[in-house]
């Protein structure tokens, strides 16, 4: 029996019919074959009867040409799969003793042999690639093909994770994204990210298959402020370090400078300072730029020279001006590189995508090779759908790249907490309007990566998305797939599930497993039953006990460091709610009981309670410093609550009424 997976079935039936008899002809293992579960959820997955035990010894053969970074990769793999000796081989044997894995471009000979023995047919998408897998009586053959140098790079992530499970499916995964540009962008106010931080953020965007990562703080003096200023050499060093692990990670790294606040669009001197900027960075490997002319005005002009050549200030005149300003600078950057991919911009209007002097003026002028962001219905939009793409489509001229507000916190509603809900009320079938999308993150990186996950699996098969499956995910990678670990991630994660918008109701529920369970709790004791009293305040004390253990869980040593780090006030919050959880917990048992230590118990929580919601935020990490919220709204509300559910007498003695 097979099972195929995607929108589109991509494997062609008589392949599929013929892959599926030759696996099951050559496999000689008995174990049953079980669809792996992979994020980004692939275009397709065909499987077929028998396995691949990978075993202690791997001939690995490399096509001539494949990226060194990308064998080092599949290495590593290996290695990490318990193989203790890689041998280097040329080509396959006609009899297959033994495990092979075949990696390259499917223009390689090797690659097509490896392919035309597992009857696959080559994906043939820009950033594509095929994996098949054939069984053999003593062994196997994985072949790892890319379209590309890119689809190749995927192809392994995807291999990482099937060789975590003890054995590989015989199948056949064809796979390719669905939009051009995913990633993040570091856009937020606040404290940027260190180089460091950096570093790691690229890293963990090769591993959600991102292509994208554009450099935008805006804290960073030389590109806002000061953008007509050279970086100091060191800085440039920097940089261009970052631009190198970021090729290594096959992620665009593009280098955004925001000119707005000071720049005379009709100035050929700026024009000029422009151009040297990305000079600079091109000298140091970067090679995609970007100019931002979001959070500016256009009621005034910055020079008298604007005002002489383009009128009075306002919309449309900000719009002309805008337009002439990047039409040069793309203008410039083709000339030199005529392969280069296009300018991306973001306009002054960057949200909505109503009909207005200033998008009809970049319609008409703007370069249409350049790339305009958006941000969707509003500056954090609460949902966005295909309707509302065509919209900005029809707006600005041309499919935008969405700069999707989530789970960035830099502003005031957000003040005290970390967003890391699943992604969700993005429609399915976006990818058909939109270039690409673009994550703007929180200051804090890794605990990003949730919501990024989710970005970056969306962009890539936004049609087979799973938002609850892939929050799962990321909570597994952020544990190194220790289950315990997984589970107080994901206990965490729960508290921290409000994104508040501009204007707008939260677009997601607070805390929605812990607000059941303990809306739960107030049913049973509503409800009468003394044993179902009972069992609800057992449960609620499991509850309390998972919330007081979580943070020393994750600060473990089994999750990346630094994620407890740039989360430590939440978790040293969360360990207090926690324990009022339990005191309150215990005052519900002890009340239900008519202990006279009620009392005591629930006041003991009151203060642990008051002592969590004092805890305030690293200061200066983000752009707005305040209390740590936990739950806030579902947590704090029900231990405040707590005392008015079970009658007790104060005093000590069993009281027949509810005190008010």
């Amino acid at each position: 029996m097979t099972r195929q997976i995607g929108k589109f079935g991509l494997v062609p039936s008589l392949m599929v019919a013929a892959s599926l008899a030759s696996l099951a002809a050559g496999s000689a293992s008995a174990s049953p074959v079980t669809m792996p579960a992979l994020f980004p959820t692939p275009t397709s997955i065909e499987l077929g009867s028998g396995t691949i035990e990978v075993g202690r010894s791997v001939s690995l053969i490399a096509a001539p040409g494949v990226d060194p970074d990308t064998i080092a990769l599949v290495r590593s793999i290996l290695t990490a799969s318990g193989v203790e000796t890689i041998t280097t081989a040329r080509r396959l044997p006609s009899v297959i003793d033994g495990t092979y894995v075949v990696l390259g471009t499917a223009a390689a000979p090797i690659v097509r042999d490896a392919l035309s023995r597992s009857r696959a047919v080559a994906d043939d998408h820009a950033e594509g690639y095929t994996i098949a897998s054939l069984a053999s009586a003593t062994g196997g053959v994985v072949t790892l093909a890319g379209h590309d140098a890119d689809g190749l790079f995927h192809a392994a992530q995807t291999f990482r994770q099937l060789a975590r499970r003890p054995t590989i499916p015989a199948m056949v995964i064809q796979d390719h994204p669905a939009m051009p540009i995913r990633g993040t962008i570091e856009g937020f106010y606040g404290a940027p990210w260190s180089m460091a931080d950096r570093t790691k953020h690229l890293d963990f965007l090769a591993t959600v298959k991102a292509n994208t990562y554009v450099y935008s703080p805006k804290d960073d003096p030389y590109a806002r402020d000061r953008w007509r200023e050279a970086y100091p050499a060191a800085t440039l060093k920097a940089l261009g370090t970052l631009a190198t692990t970021a090729r290594r990670n096959h992620v665009d790294f593009v280098y955004a400078v925001s000119p707005g606040p000071s720049v005379c669009f009709s100035d050929p001197a700026d024009v000029q300072a422009l151009e040297r900027k990305f000079d600079a960075m091109r000298s140091i490997g970067v090679g995609s730029f970007y100019v931002a002319l979001d959070d500016i005005e256009y009621t005034k002009w910055n020079c008298e020279k604007d005002k002489a050549s383009f009128g009075p200030s306002g919309a449309e005149a900000a719009g002309i001006a805008q337009s002439q300003l990047l039409n040069a600078v793309q203008a410039n950057l083709a000339a030199k590189d005529p392969a280069a991919r296009a300018l991306i911009m973001v306009p002054t209007e960057y949200y909505d995508a109503k009909e207005t002097p200033y998008k009809a003026a970049l319609r008409k002028h703007l370069d249409p090779r350049i790339v305009v962001q958006w941000t969707g219905t509003d500056v954090v939009p609460p949902a966005i759908s295909i309707p509302d793409a065509k919209a900005a489509t029809k707006a600005f001229g041309r499919k935008t790249l969405l700069w999707d507000n989530y789970p960035v916190n830099d502003y005031a509603q957000t003040t005290g907490r970390l967003l890391m809900a699943p992604y969700t009320r993005r429609e399915a079938g976006l990818s058909g309007e939109l270039t690409g999308i673009l994550s703007n993150p929180m200051n804090q990186e890794a605990p990003s990566r949730p919501a990024v996950t989710g970005v970056a699996a969306f962009g890539w098969n936004d049609k087979a998305y799973d938002a609850q499956r892939t929050w799962h995910f990321s909570a597994r990678e952020l544990a190194g797939g220790d289950e315990r670990a997984t589970a107080a991630l994901l206990t965490f994660f729960d508290t921290q599930h409000m994104a508040p918008t501009f204007g707008s109701q939260p677009w997601q529920e607070q805390a929605p497993r812990l607000k059941a369970a303990l809306d739960g709790v107030r049913e049973a004791l509503a409800g009468g039953d003394a044993a179902a009293r009972r069992e609800a305040i057992a449960d609620l004390t499991a509850r309390a006990d998972e919330i007081t253990n979580a943070p020393d869980i994750i600060r473990s040593g089994t999750i990346d460091p630094g994620f407890a780090a740039q989360s430590r006030p939440w978790l040293d919050a969360m360990l207090r709610w926690g324990r009022a959880l339990q005191l309150t917990a215990a005052g519900l048992d002890a009340a239900d009981h008519g202990s006279s230590a009620a009392g005591r118990y629930f006041a003991d929580a009151k203060r642990l309670a008051a002592e969590a919601a004092a805890i305030q935020s690293i200061p200066g990490a983000t752009r707005f410093d305040g209390p740590i919220k936990i739950a806030d709204g579902v947590l704090d509300t029900f231990v405040a609550d707590a005392p008015t559910l079970i009658a007790f007498d104060r005093a000590g003695n069993a009281s027949p009424a509810i005190e008010r």
